[in-house]
């Protein structure tokens, strides 16, 4: 099964994250299929950016989105 996902990078305390498709059976950070985006909660209002394109490609292939990375994709208007 594959999955839209959040892939933790930064510093230790200092997340940021990427949004990955990746095969549910692999790491949280592992091997990825493809990068859609980033998304930023440290800074105040947290940042994002996600390639609709990608995004509704993978979505409408059947990736499901975790619940982090659905309520991202609400938010920027890619899924209702």
């Amino acid at each position: 099964m594959v999955k839209i996902r959040l892939r933790r990078m930064g510093q230790k305390k200092a997340p940021f994250y990427r949004i990955v498709v990746a095969d549910s059976r692999s790491p949280r950070d592992g091997r990825f299929i493809e990068e859609l985006g980033y998304y930023d909660p440290t800074r105040d209002p947290s940042v994002y950016k996600i390639d609709a394109e990608s995004a509704k490609k993978w979505l409408a292939n059947g990736a499901q989105p975790t619940a982090e990375v659905a309520k991202l994709l609400k938010i920027a208007g890619i899924t209702e």
